[in-house]
């Protein structure tokens, strides 16, 4: 960007309308919203902890998931205390830098959970499938590249799609009608020429989806061949229970991603659509960490003995 560009974006603001047509439900959002908020932060840094101080849990499986938290976390830090601050106060605005910043943040951690979702989903593919080379093929250096390409693929998508919104010209005033720096609407704001923009975000976003989607899908078609051809009922429930807490968290992300693009966007449908966004980029951070130690046997006797030893001490 030149000095004179810098300049321009400096004076360029986005107003984040959120929920200000409903007034009257400022204050119950708010808490609703906090309490959501705490209970991701407490949950995915709660499994992180427990993953690691535990050396049970240090395997590929663990690893993984730990670092799905830690995203997860970072994803929710980003948007959700800018929503809290916009449902009590008056203003609502947001600087060109900030806005970008965030959606930038935003953009990393979405690209990063779908790759490390792909990833987890290949790694219950070799556990069951491969299981006499699993310890060759998940490697502690392999299960190392697989997360540090999860975060610099994320990296390198946020880049590509916060270049194609800085090219864009903007007004000084921005109306966004949501509650957090959306692609969409920073998009929509502009009113220069978006066909690169368009093509940056029609390439990588359809990339992005198939490509993880197709690693998910393969991997669990030969998953559920490979539990079809166990002998005894105990084995498949064995292998099932493994992929379940996996299964239920691709299910609830992609299927947020397949509603919040069939929403058609219209003034009739704008509710809908923060509603859908908030369970897509607040709600889904939470369940996560809910999902895994719910339906996860190693975790929730992880979680019992610290609670015992918790209540010896005292």
């Amino acid at each position: 960007m030149t000095s004179v560009d810098q300049n321009q974006s400096s004076e360029i603001t986005f107003i984040l309308l959120g929920f200000s047509d409903y007034p009257d439900l400022q204050g119950f959002l708010f808490f609703v919203f906090l309490v959501i908020y705490v209970v991701t932060v407490v949950g995915n840094l709660m499994m992180i902890f427990i993953i690691w101080i535990t050396p049970k849990l240090h395997t590929p499986m663990y690893f993984f998931l730990s670092n799905l938290s830690f995203v997860d976390f970072c994803y929710s830090t980003t948007i959700t205390p800018k929503l809290l601050e916009i449902l009590v106060v008056e203003d609502r605005a947001i600087s060109f830098l900030s806005c970008i910043t965030q959606l930038c943040l935003t953009a990393t951690c979405v690209v990063t959970e779908a790759v490390l979702l792909a990833v987890m989903a290949y790694d219950r593919f070799v556990a069951i499938c491969n299981p006499l080379l699993y310890t060759v093929k998940m490697s502690q250096k392999i299960c190392f590249l697989l997360v540090t390409l999860a975060y610099s693929w994320g990296i390198l998508s946020s880049i590509a799609f916060t270049y194609s919104l800085l090219v864009l010209t903007f007004c000084r005033t921005n109306i966004i009608n949501n509650f957090f720096c959306e692609y969409s609407a920073i998009f929509s704001a502009s009113f220069s020429d978006k066909q690169l923009t368009e093509i940056i975000l029609f390439s990588l976003t359809n990339f992005n989806t198939f490509c993880t989607f197709l690693v998910i899908l393969t991997s669990y078609l030969f998953i559920l061949v490979t539990i079809m051809k166990m002998p005894s009922t105990s084995g498949r429930h064995k292998a099932f229970s493994t992929c379940a807490s996996h299964f239920t968290a691709v299910i609830i992300f992609y299927g947020a991603i397949l509603f919040l693009y069939c929403v058609p966007n219209s003034k009739s449908s704008w509710l809908l659509i923060r509603i859908s966004t908030a369970f897509y980029s607040v709600v889904i951070p939470m369940l996560n960490p809910l999902i895994y130690s719910l339906r996860n046997k190693d975790v929730k006797e992880t979680v019992k003995k610290l609670m015992d030893d918790k209540i010896c001490l005292q």
